[in-house]
């Protein structure tokens, strides 16, 4: 299904049941919910492509977070939707981070996966050199270290379907439209560090211990800038653990969503 300002969605479960939106990493599409979707049936979930990906709309222009927090808005809008939980996963979560401080009626609940606080001077200019090869050379030129980044070694040997699988994501992305939504990734964190107010809604921040980009101690960072957050450190998992291990991503998301929503 597609609203009328051209983002592409889908929603499932109970209608009466509280509302839990999905929101994907860059890149990325929808789909990479499938592993996490079937154990939210108790649930109205929400996935949808964000600007720029999958069966969405181009961008006009260089969009920014706040514009990836109003497609959320626009689209919770059409579906008829006052308030729901947003689940995030890496610049997902940047946008679920953004939306709960511009729409702080709306949101009941966040989970922020692998997401990114403020960075190093060397983090930064990793990323921002990553943002201008995909500038030069499309998504091509990032997404064999990507997959390094994001699985671990063991999952790199023996799971050639799931690394097929996450280089078609990236490599479907149209060079012009992705390196704008990675310019996102790389500048729109000094949108959401230290939000003033500050986030108060129940939240759940999450990351694997092996996630270079996305470690720890961002996630640490995040967790301390919203009262009483809870924080999971995942061992032996890197940027893709709601893939390669999904039992061991689902099951604080789910039992965290059911204990602050039923």
């Amino acid at each position: 299904m597609i609203d009328p300002h051209g983002t592409s969605y889908d929603i499932t479960g109970p209608e009466d049941a509280p509302v839990v939106v999905l929101i994907h990493g860059l890149g990325l599409t929808r789909a990479v919910w499938q592993w996490l979707a079937p154990d939210l049936t108790q649930f109205r979930v929400v996935t949808y492509d964000l600007i720029g990906h999958g069966e969405t709309a181009p961008p006009q222009g260089q969009p920014t977070l706040r514009d990836l927090a109003d497609q959320l808005a626009a689209l919770l809008d059409h579906l008829q939707i006052d308030r729901a939980a947003l689940v995030g996963f890496s610049l997902g979560g940047m946008v679920a981070r953004r939306f709960a401080q511009d729409y702080r009626d709306r949101t009941t609940a966040l989970v922020v996966l692998h997401s990114a606080h403020k960075r190093t001077e060397k983090q930064q200019g990793a990323i921002l050199y990553r943002v201008e090869q995909a500038r030069e050379h499309g998504p091509e030129a990032t997404v064999d270290l990507a997959l390094q980044r994001w699985y671990t070694e063991a999952a790199q040997a023996s799971r050639p379907d799931l690394m097929d699988l996450t280089r078609r994501w990236v490599l479907a992305n149209p060079r012009d439209i992705y390196v704008k939504l990675y310019r996102i990734l790389a500048h729109g964190v000094d949108e959401i560090v230290a939000p003033d107010p500050p986030i108060t809604v129940p939240t759940l921040v999450l990351t694997g211990d092996e996630d270079t980009g996305n470690g720890p101690e961002m996630s640490i960072a995040i967790a301390t800038e919203i009262p009483r957050a809870r924080l999971v450190i995942l061992k032996g998992l890197r940027h893709m653990a709601l893939a390669e291990a999904p039992e061991a991503v689902n099951r604080p998301v789910v039992d965290f969503l059911t204990k602050v929503l039923r």
